[in-house]
């Protein structure tokens, strides 16, 4: 069976941040760009992807879909890489509990916000995220005590998480906070993650 990494992305996608985990991995991989509305919507991508977007990756027989996903199969397929602490440790724990808040909470509430609409009310409820400002103050006030957030060393929960916060502070869709400014100072200043910004700022189109 065949157990090449196949990485279908777009530069200008949150594809972005699976090429920081590659990088970060060390192994080799071949990369298939998409176009928006085009390709990505055609039928040989979307036998991998049915919801048509960016980014996947097979690994052999594999198909794995969403960023955080994608992060958590690449750290325990290459353990070697040290991307995530020992199965059944406290490390273990904080290291999903983060990487999920990411995926989930942090995703949606900001989501939300730049669509204009919040949870309030009895809505907190029932709303995943509960609400905007509660997933901000749980935020800052955790990396404000922490260096990595699953322990003493950088992990992929660091590497999704420090990329969905980047994004907000340029978006402005989170408030550039001297936590989060120095957190995500931390995680991007890796070798791994200036490779990946340099490959993928050379594949967005020039026209």
């Amino acid at each position: 069976m065949s157990n090449d990494l196949v990485f279908y992305t777009h530069p200008m996608s949150r594809g972005r941040i699976v090429r920081w985990m590659l990088e970060e991995v060390g192994q080799p991989y071949r990369t298939e760009l998409l176009d928006f509305g085009t390709s990505m919507k055609g039928p040989e991508f979307l036998a991998i992807n049915p919801m048509g977007k960016v980014p996947a990756l097979r690994h052999g027989e594999t198909v794995i879909t969403e960023s955080a996903a994608i992060c958590a199969y690449l750290a325990d397929a290459f353990p070697d890489a040290g991307l995530a602490p020992a199965s059944g440790s406290v490390d273990r724990g904080a290291y999903y509990r983060w990487l999920f808040f990411a995926a989930g909470p942090l995703e949606a509430a900001v989501a939300a916000k730049s669509m204009g609409f919040d949870a309030a009310g009895d809505q907190t409820r029932s709303a995943g995220w509960g609400d905007y400002a509660t997933v901000v103050e749980v935020l800052e006030r955790a990396l404000a005590d922490l260096e990595f957030v699953a322990g003493a060393r950088f992990t992929a929960a660091d590497l999704y998480l420090s990329s969905h916060v980047g994004w907000g502070m340029f978006t402005k869709t989170l408030p550039e906070t001297p936590v989060f400014q120095a957190y995500v100072t931390r995680c991007q200043s890796r070798p791994a993650h200036q490779r990946a910004v340099e490959i993928d700022d050379a594949l967005i189109p020039t026209s």
